[in-house]
């Protein structure tokens, strides 16, 4: 399977934020990509009052009621034929001042196929003085979300969908692999001080513990409300070497993914058969 994971620098115009991603969704689709994932936030980074106003509530995309942001990526899977994971988006909860921060895997001619809400919440005082709550404008998610994307000759492929925070807590992605995983997906926002010295031990710590790949679209570059992300999108094999990175600035990096090499290193290696945990 070729993949994608595409790396922005979101802000706080919605219109304009998805007219960059569909630009490089197609972008993808026409280098080879068959599955493209989205980073966090990949709609809006802003004020939390907009991120509010512009939650939607989220079907199954195959028609009635749409808001703008799934109709925009159920649109662009149909024009580029691929699947799409898309990162983080203010999902409309029960708590209209904490919505979910919520992935979508949108498939064409299915719409929406899963939904992931995000489960460990970002809230961190920084020694750079950078100061997040996530928990105070989102609602957290509580379950573990698997799908199925097609394989090539239509041959399924589980995922398993995560956002950001959720690498720094190694249970759920064992959760993820004992329901099948072969791919994890991690679209993240991650802050620059955490990003130059975790990013890359994290998810290749991750790929290698579980045997999987592991696609991290990623911000990138400075936001509104003074935030600044760290970048770096990857894709690691599950030998925990990085197939792909992004480089510096909007755009995506491309990479193909070899399910029977997978195979032959959980063979060589069979830790996961091991556990006794």
């Amino acid at each position: 399977m070729n993949v994608a994971v595409i790396q922005l620098s979101s802000q706080d115009d919605v219109e304009a934020n998805l007219g960059r991603a569909r630009a490089l969704i197609a972008d993808a689709a026409r280098a080879g990509a068959e599955l493209v994932a989205l980073p966090e936030n990949f709609a809006f980074m802003g004020d939390e009052t907009k991120k509010r106003e512009i939650a939607e509530t989220v079907g199954d995309g195959r028609g009635g009621a749409m808001g703008p942001i799934v109709s925009s990526l159920v649109a662009a899977a149909e024009e580029s034929r691929v699947s799409i994971v898309a990162g983080g988006m203010p999902e409309a909860s029960g708590d209209r001042e904490r919505p979910f921060n919520t992935s979508l895997l949108i498939a064409p001619g299915q719409g929406v196929v899963a939904r992931y809400r995000k489960i460990h919440l970002f809230d961190v005082d920084l020694p750079d003085g950078t100061n997040l709550l996530e928990s105070g404008a989102t609602s957290a998610g509580a379950e573990p979300t698997i799908a199925e994307v097609a394989g090539r000759a239509g041959v399924p492929v589980t995922l398993g969908m995560t956002i950001c925070y959720d690498v720094r807590f190694p249970e759920l992605y064992r959760r993820l692999v004992d329901r099948g995983a072969r791919i994890v997906t991690v679209p993240a926002a991650f802050t620059v001080p955490t990003g130059k010295d975790h990013w890359h031990v994290l998810l290749r710590a991750r790929a290698i513990e579980n045997q999987v790949f592991v696609l991290a679209p990623a911000q990138h570059g400075k936001h509104p409300r003074g935030r600044q992300t760290y970048g770096k999108s990857l894709i690691v094999d599950p030998w925990g070497d990085v197939l792909a990175q992004a480089a510096e600035g909007e755009g995506f990096a491309l990479a193909r993914l070899d399910f029977a090499a997978q195979d032959r290193v959980r063979a060589a290696l069979p830790c996961l058969s091991h556990r006794r945990l």
